[in-house]
C-alpha cells in the first residue's frame, strides 16, 4: 500500500460515511409520500427510488468501508483475523445489495431478492460482530485505547437491534420494521463513524509529528471507564 494510499484512506472512509448518511435521508424523501418509513425498510424505499440515491449511498457506504479496513491495516491497528474478515463481508454485502434489489412493495419474492435479504441479513449481522471482537484488542492497543468504549457502546446498540429486528421481522410480523431497521443502521453506521474518525486524527498527528504519537493521558471521560 503506497504512503498516498495511507493517507487518503481515511479520509475516503469519512467522506463515504458522511455521504452515505445524507444520501439515505435524501432518499427517503424522494419516493412516494404514501411510504410509512416506520413500517417500510430501506431496501423497500430504495425500490421506489427511481433515481437511485439509496443504492448509490449503499455503494459508496461499502466502498467507504473497503477504504476504512485498508486504512486500519496500514495504521497497524489490531483488525487482522476476524474483524476484518467481518468488515469485508459488510462491506461486500452492501455492494451487492445496492447492485440486486429487492421487488417492489407487495410482490413475492424473486430469486434476486432473495439475494438482497440474504446479503442484507449477512451485513447487519458481520459489522456488530466485527466491533465485539474489536473492543477487547483495541483496549490493549495504546493509540486505539481512548476509543474502545466507544466502540463497545455502539457495538451493543448493534447487537440489541439485532435482536430487536429479527423479532419483529419473524413473530412480531413486522409491525414497525423500518423503525427498527433505521436504528439497527444508525448503530453500524455510528461503529464505522468512530473508528473512521478515529483513524484520521491518528493519521493527521502522525502526519503533523512525522512519527507515532503517543498517548500519556486519555480523555477523562473515556479513560474512567475504560
Amino acid at each position: 500500500m503506497t504512503a498516498a494510499a495511507k493517507r487518503l484512506a481515511p479520509w475516503i472512509a469519512c467522506a463515504s460515511i458522511l455521504f452515505s448518511v445524507v444520501a439515505v435521508v435524501v432518499g427517503q424523501l424522494v419516493p412516494d409520500p404514501q411510504l410509512d418509513p416506520l413500517n417500510v425498510t430501506i431496501s423497500e424505499y430504495a425500490v421506489s427510488d427511481r433515481g437511485g440515491v439509496t443504492e448509490i449511498a449503499m455503494a459508496v457506504l461499502g466502498i467507504g468501508s473497503l477504504a476504512l479496513l485498508l486504512g486500519l491495516r496500514a495504521s497497524g491497528a489490531p483488525v487482522r483475523g476476524w474483524p476484518e474478515r467481518l468488515l469485508m463481508v459488510w462491506s461486500g454485502a452492501l455492494m451487492v445489495a445496492a447492485v440486486i434489489p429487492t421487488t417492489p412493495i407487495g410482490e413475492d419474492l424473486d430469486l434476486a431478492a432473495q439475494i438482497h435479504r440474504y446479503v442484507s441479513v449477512a451485513a447487519f449481522v458481520s459489522l456488530p460482530a466485527a466491533g465485539a471482537l474489536l473492543v477487547p484488542r483495541l483496549s490493549k492497543d495504546a493509540a486505539w485505547k481512548p476509543v474502545a468504549r466507544a466502540v463497545e457502546w455502539v457495538s451493543l446498540a448493534g447487537g440489541f437491534g439485532l435482536l430487536a429486528i429479527t423479532y419483529v421481522a419473524l413473530p412480531g410480523e413486522r409491525v414497525m420494521i423500518g423503525l427498527v431497521e433505521r436504528l439497527l443502521l444508525g448503530a453500524e453506521v455510528a461503529l464505522l463513524a468512530v473508528l473512521a474518525g478515529w483513524l484520521v486524527r491518528l493519521a493527521w498527528q502522525r502526519g503533523s509529528s512525522g512519527k507515532a504519537i503517543n498517548f500519556p493521558t486519555y480523555h477523562r471521560f473515556i479513560a474512567s471507564r475504560s
